[in-house]
């Protein structure tokens, strides 16, 4: 075989476990979309104190006009990037539809959710993008379906977004300990996931609603940053801290029990998808030995 011929290759497919691939544009996207989503949730903290809060339904509008886009943007750029094929938006389409189905059975009892351990799952199997949109998409899809639009929505889609990023950040184990860990992961998103919520209507509460609460634990316009994050987690501690220890706990017992055979069904079925197949080579001089009959 002459030198020429021995340098060239074939090129082979290598099955990818990841259903988006996260470009460049959807790393942008995502990051946009999060400074947006802080400053929504956080503004009581970055305001100069002595500001007026602004009511709250008069600004709901605007930050769902902000937030939706982005997320749609991440949606898009991942598109743009190669990185979502049709194989990625069925399987997307079907977690997000198991969502949709779930959530009406835990809603308003105690804050027993089990949603969260298929956002988790599907970002942990799937990828940091497919768990980020389908954080996003399973809410808005949910919201529509039971009438729960309003405006919390934007609020509580790209919290559930982060859910699904982190869990598709975590750094990579097997077995029990991947289990585990996710297991913890679950416990912990799920009861920030309630803390996080309670700033979408905390800094808004007054007149007759605040008489219900102790001025304490009020948003405080004109006090420091760190007065208004104690008051904010005592907020939290009196009023939601019922709702989220349940949510996180259920969440992680899900996890403990169908984790390991729902991570195997949706790794098989990435297999099988060969999302965004990366190309290996081969050299041709073992092509050519193998195709070589035997004496």
């Amino acid at each position: 075989m002459s030198a020429p011929t021995a340098a060239l290759h074939r090129p082979t497919t290598v099955r990818g476990t990841t259903a988006v691939r996260m470009g460049t544009k959807s790393w942008a996207a995502v990051i946009l979309a999060t400074a947006v989503g802080v400053i929504a949730f956080g503004w009581p903290f970055l305001a100069e104190p002595g500001s007026t809060a602004v009511a709250h339904a008069a600004d709901a509008p605007w930050v769902f006009a902000a937030v939706v886009p982005l997320v749609l943007l991440v949606v898009l750029a991942q598109v743009s990037d190669g990185g979502m094929d049709a194989k990625a938006i069925a399987i997307l389409g079907v977690l997000a539809a198991v969502v949709c189905i779930l959530r009406p059975l835990g809603a308003g009892t105690a804050g027993l959710e089990p949603i969260w351990f298929i956002i988790i799952l599907g970002g942990r199997a799937l990828g940091p993008g497919f768990g980020f949109s389908l954080g996003a998409l399973s809410l808005a899809a949910s919201a529509l379906i039971t009438g729960g639009v309003g405006p919390w929505l934007p609020f509580q889609m790209i919290a559930a977004a982060w859910v699904g990023l982190g869990a598709g950040l975590l750094p990579p184990m097997r077995g029990r300990a991947e289990i585990g860990m996710l297991a913890a992961y679950g416990l912990v998103a799920s009861m920030a996931y309630g803390l996080v919520m309670n700033l979408w209507f905390w800094p808004f509460l007054g007149g007759l609603e605040a008489t219900a609460y102790s001025p304490a634990i009020l948003f405080d316009p004109g006090a420091p940053v760190s007065e208004n994050l104690a008051r904010w987690f005592a907020f939290s501690l009196v009023t939601s801290l019922g709702w989220d220890i349940p949510r996180g706990v259920l969440t992680a017992a899900l996890i403990l029990i169908a984790g390991r055979p729902l991570l195997t069904a949706l790794a098989r079925a990435s297999r099988r998808a060969n999302f965004s197949p990366a190309v290996a080579f081969e050299p041709a001089e073992f092509v050519a030995a193998s195709k070589v009959p035997s004496p």
